[in-house]
């Protein structure tokens, strides 16, 4: 039975929805006042104390001279932390789309920049998971993109964790940043293991009567379909006739055509259930590869027989979720500070 939440998790809840706009960034987004925060840094606080040691010293003393020195350092300051704020407020951001990576690689997120103000932006720092994710500046009235590397240990669906995008510019004194949750996804696959391919199994399609698409013999060319593969472009003929001719593939006739099978079940049984997943998506890419049929057998699920991008995405992507019911988190506090992990 479900239980229900507690009036302090739903306030918090609640706190951190309005005041940190924890909810996911879809579109275009304009960074306005109210989500940009910013404090003094160390530097900050290190000058502030000096300015009160300057004071109480031009005060015993009557110096006026320190007065003035004391006031013109402090109206300093002030300037200083509002081209900090200014530095993010106005500013433009949408996100890219994510590509599919294998478990270890880094996902890149590419994150627009539109700068609309005359003035540039200098050193707007991204971070995540508490780490420093790369330093971008925009120029007055141009665009410019950020590609910040995600890493991912664990095959799955993969969502960006939420990003802190902050400023020190232009005297460190102060530090302004924003919250950023990016509302994309992306597919990552099982590291894929190499492993010998196992024997081919005679077709389920049965061979073809007119002797036209077997893969034993050369029986001539064709003109190119959309669906043929490059593999089998008849380059030298293209040569030859400069280019002013539809591309030929090659024909071959005679021999059953025999398809590769990649099943769940004919692997050791003494292999755990990411190795397996492993040496079936190593298979899968090796297939592709050789432009070979194959058929992939996962429990409750079959894939194929079949060639071509469509299939190998389609391998891929079942690979990736077998087990998973939905996506996993890529929150800090729930998975610590190497990043995503399993649903």
């Amino acid at each position: 039975m479900a239980t229900r939440p507690s009036a302090s998790a739903s306030l918090r809840a609640f706190l951190d929805q309005w005041l940190f706009r924890l909810g996911p960034d879809r579109g275009r987004v304009v960074l306005q006042q109210r989500r940009i925060f910013i404090l003094p840094t160390r530097t900050g606080l290190l000058f502030a104390l000096a300015l009160v040691v300057m004071l109480l010293g031009a005060i015993n003393y009557d110096l006026s001279l320190g007065h003035a020195l004391v006031f013109l350092l402090a109206g300093l300051g002030l300037v200083a932390m509002v081209h900090t704020f200014r530095n993010l407020v106005g500013l433009s951001l949408s996100f890219g789309r994510l590509e599919p990576v294998f478990a270890g690689d880094n996902v890149h997120l590419p994150i627009y920049l539109e700068n609309s103000r005359a003035d540039a932006r200098r050193a707007l720092d991204f971070s995540a998971w508490g780490r420093d994710l790369g330093t971008w500046e925009v120029e007055g009235g141009n665009q410019g993109v950020a590609t910040l590397a995600l890493g991912t240990e664990h095959r799955g669906r993969f969502t960006p964790p939420r990003l802190t995008l902050a400023s020190h510019y232009p005297l460190g004194l102060f530090r302004a940043w924003s919250y950023l949750q990016p509302a994309t996804s992306c597919l990552v696959y099982p590291r894929p293991l190499t492993l010998p391919l196992p024997p081919r199994e005679p077709s389920r399609r049965g061979s073809d009567p007119g002797g036209s698409h077997g893969q034993e013999d050369f029986a001539g060319l064709r003109p190119r379909q959309p669906s043929d593969s490059t593999r089998h472009i008849a380059w030298k003929a293209a040569a030859r006739d400069d280019g002013q001719r539809p591309l030929l593939v090659k024909q071959f006739a005679g021999g059953a055509a025999r398809e590769l099978l990649f099943s769940w079940a004919a692997l050791p049984p003494d292999m755990d259930e990411e190795t397996r997943l492993s040496a079936l998506t190593g298979w899968v890419l090796q297939a592709d590869a050789l432009g070979q049929p194959y058929l992939l057998q996962l429990p409750q699920r079959q894939l194929g027989p079949a060639t071509g991008p469509t299939h190998r995405d389609a391998c891929l992507q079942a690979l990736a979720l077998h087990g998973l019911e939905g996506t996993f988190s890529s929150d800090p506090e729930e998975e610590g500070e190497h990043g995503p992990g399993h649903a």
